[in-house]
């Protein structure tokens, strides 16, 4: 049983951080972080973390990288425990540059702000609307919404900017678990979808049906690793400003609470699909 022991790992791994940081002096994310830092620190962090961290940085077994510095945590220890790594888990050590791993630290101070939303330019209830007309067939909020995509209970920690670039630009960083991928039958049937797991003999991926489906690639004839997301490019032709505003707007609504039950349960949570 690999996955398990691997997963546990990785709960280890980001367990340790909070014990490593917890009890030392909080720090505040500077007025106006660098926008353009907190992009980069996200690309990497998906390309090199996501895998065991999640998408999100909410990890597994609870254990959850964008409260880190509600507990206490500071950049400079979270940054010693990326490059040192954590001893007994799989989380290794890194030899990446330091400007490299204070643009993940910078990406992941973002995520643990405990300001409000961004400051709103748009009309929220327009946005949800958008949400739920151009989104939500393939995003869930809550009990609401599809599967195809990540889940966006949660989304509102995120940067503004980051937002705004993921729908217009969504081929500029897919995150892990939702790479595109086509799969190849020997009859030459050509199944799309996202890669969930992959190994030297199998595939697993969950289809456009939005039916998880898994293969032996022994009979496949080629397995095609895409480029290009399944989201659409949301342009201005697609989505104007105003409407972008809107919708920005209502994804800065989804926040966890601050405590009790229904953490990730958005405006839309609770109603049938």
């Amino acid at each position: 049983m690999r996955v398990p022991r691997v997963l546990a790992a990785c709960g280890a791994a980001a367990a340790a951080i909070v014990v490593a940081t917890w009890g030392a002096v909080a720090q505040e994310r500077a007025p106006g972080a660098d926008a353009a830092a907190i992009r980069s620190g996200q690309g990497l962090f998906r390309e090199r973390c996501a895998e065991c961290h999640g998408a999100d940085a909410k990890g597994v077994a609870n254990h959850d990288l964008t409260t880190l510095w509600a507990a206490g945590a500071t950049d400079d220890r979270v940054l010693q425990t990326i490059r040192n790594g954590v001893p007994n888990t799989i989380m290794p050590s890194s030899s990446a540059p330091e400007s490299e791993l204070r643009t993940i630290v910078t990406y992941l101070h973002s995520l643990n702000s405990t300001a409000g939303p961004d400051g709103a330019r748009g009309n929220v209830a327009k946005g949800e609307r958008i949400f739920w007309a151009s989104c939500g067939s393939c995003h869930a909020v809550g009990a609401r919404g599809g599967p195809l995509g990540p889940d966006l209970s949660r989304i509102g920690t995120q940067p503004r900017d980051a937002l705004s670039r993921a729908i217009r630009e969504p081929n500029a960083g897919m995150p892990a678990g939702y790479q595109t991928v086509t799969l190849v039958t020997r009859d030459g049937q050509r199944i799309r979808g996202t890669r969930k797991s992959e190994d030297a003999f199998s595939i697993q991926i969950m289809d456009t049906r939005e039916q998880l489906q898994g293969y032996l690639k022994s009979n496949l004839r080629e397995v095609i690793h895409d480029t290009t997301s399944l989201m659409p490019a949301f342009g201005a032709d697609k989505l104007n400003d105003g409407d972008l505003d809107d919708l920005l707007s209502f994804l800065n609504t989804l926040r966890p609470p601050a405590n009790g039950p229904g953490a990730g349960r958005g405006r839309g949570a609770g109603r049938g699909r």
